[in-house]
């Protein structure tokens, strides 16, 4: 009887209309959190960095990412989506604030960091609303968000970096973090949480030990270790992309910085169409065979990453686009194969668990791989040798994913047997 009449007045709020929040909150998330890739090349100039401090940049915010993941996750459990969604802007706007008034290389990586906690905070509270609001169409509600991380980040290298051109990239930035922190506002005073998430169904009580048992027996699984170590590789490489080719495109090709700019939104919004196109390609062609996807999206990254050692100073910037084009539609386009290879190589009751032990080892590629491309880079002089470094590692994800494979299916024929 309190039940229904609790959830009454909830009838009449649109849930599309919450979608639409959440995704608003997203894409300004993205919009402030990615600006760290196409601002690199001016905060880089401002502050005397060298290319590994720049990759250092998003490095940290990740990391502050990884750090916030799981706890966000308890915390949004316990006070909603809607309160979160004040606190993480503010969170991040206010970090990145402080980094935009900041001439101090640690604190800049510092103010990232903990920013990188309120970025981190976004996936646990924007999926936690939807989990919330569709039952049904829970799939297309959660794509329609999460084309908000892409969308931010293509609107991050449009808008912003021309602002920063224009204005300089501290006021540039502090504008926009502003705007998200509105965004957090108008966000907390039009969303609602349900007043319950499924509420027939009793709350599970995970004690630590069942907890130490479940990643235990993920780190036993090896085609899974090899998998999320291979994960490391790809999630390195598409973060060395979007945080390099602005900076390789202005300085070694010789465009524009406006014109590097774009390079960044046209990888991104290619990435964007990958991660359907490969999906429909493993379950069409490949029928469900997700891990020799993810081979020929390491091999075709390869071969491209080759290709862009050859581009000449002063290529048109059509021609570098096609490349850029392809390049982010094969590195920026795997993480759906990716999630779904992993929960498909465990039995259906460790999924979840399989996804947060996979992220959480595949995440680390993001943390070294920029800032090691960017060391490189420093040494050699030349961003040649950052590429021959990237198809090095994605040669090695090869070798780890046929490694892979081969267990599975092995274990597939074993389990057959018995």
């Amino acid at each position: 009887m309190d039940n229904s009449t609790l959830v009454k007045p909830f009838k009449s709020i649109n849930r599309w209309h919450m979608l639409g929040w959440l995704l608003v909150a997203q894409v300004m998330v993205a919009f402030i959190g990615r600006s760290l890739a196409p601002l690199g090349v001016l905060i880089g100039q401002d502050l005397a960095l060298t290319k590994a401090q720049i990759g250092m940049l998003p490095a940290a915010l990740f990391l502050g990412q990884s750090i916030a993941s799981i706890p966000a996750g308890f915390i949004v459990d316990r006070i909603g989506s809607k309160r979160l969604l004040l606190y993480l802007s503010f969170g991040l706007g206010g970090a990145f604030m402080l980094m935009a008034i900041s001439s101090n290389y640690f604190f800049v990586l510092l103010m990232v960091a903990i920013g990188g906690v309120g970025y981190g905070t976004m996936h646990p509270t924007s999926n936690k609303g939807i989990l919330h609001w569709f039952q049904q169409k829970r799939g297309t509600a959660m794509g329609i968000k999460q084309m908000g991380v892409t969308l931010g980040s293509a609107l991050s290298a449009l808008l912003l970096l021309p602002l920063a051109a224009a204005w300089g990239w501290r006021m540039a930035l502090l504008a926009a973090c502003a705007l998200l922190m509105a965004t957090g506002v108008l966000a907390y005073r039009f969303y609602r949480d349900p007043p319950s998430a499924e509420p027939h169904e009793p709350e599970r009580k995970i004690s630590w030990s069942y907890l130490k048992e479940s990643i235990g027996a993920m780190f036993r699984h090896k085609p899974l270790v090899l998998l999320s170590i291979a994960a490391m590789g790809l999630s390195g490489s598409q973060l060395i992309l979007n945080t390099y080719i602005v900076l390789f495109a202005y300085e070694q090709l010789g465009l524009s910085l406006l014109l590097a700019g774009m390079l960044l939104v046209i990888s991104e919004v290619s990435g964007s169409f990958g991660r359907v196109a490969w999906g429909i390609i493993s379950d069409t062609i490949f029928k469900g065979q997700r891990l020799i996807v993810l081979v020929y999206i390491a091999a075709l990254s390869i071969g491209i990453a080759l290709m862009v050692t050859q581009l000449p100073e002063g290529i048109s910037f059509w021609a570098i686009a096609s490349v850029v084009a392809v390049f982010g539609f094969c590195i920026s386009g795997f993480n759906g194969i990716w999630m779904n290879a992993a929960t498909e190589l465990v039995p259906f009751k460790q999924a979840g668990i399989a996804s947060g032990f996979t992220l959480m080892v595949g995440s680390w590629g993001v943390i070294i791989g920029p800032p090691l491309f960017g060391y490189i880079v420093d040494l050699s002089g030349d961003f040649n040798y950052g590429w021959f470094f990237l198809s090095f590692v994605l040669l090695f994800v090869i070798v780890l994913l046929l490694w892979a494979k081969r267990l599975a299916n092995k274990e597939t024929q074993h389990n057959k047997g018995v």
